[in-house]
């Protein structure tokens, strides 16, 4: 859970402007997954790793700009 904590605050950091809200959801189960406008652009489950938070970063500055 830090890992979620610390990427939606740097995600905010980034991007709060942009976003009117950032939702973490908890689940089990190893699941992590970031959504941006419905589309899956990260998914633990899927790669079998927690993502570093520059990736993300990019993958929502390639989505909406920054």
């Amino acid at each position: 859970m830090p890992e979620a904590v610390s990427l939606a605050q740097e995600i905010m950091d980034t991007f709060g402007q942009k976003f009117g809200s950032l939702t973490l959801i908890p689940s089990d189960g190893g699941r992590f997954e970031v959504s941006l406008d419905g589309k899956l652009i990260f998914s633990k489950l899927a790669t079998g790793r927690f993502p570093e938070n520059k990736e993300v970063l990019d993958q929502i500055k390639a989505q909406v700009g920054r």
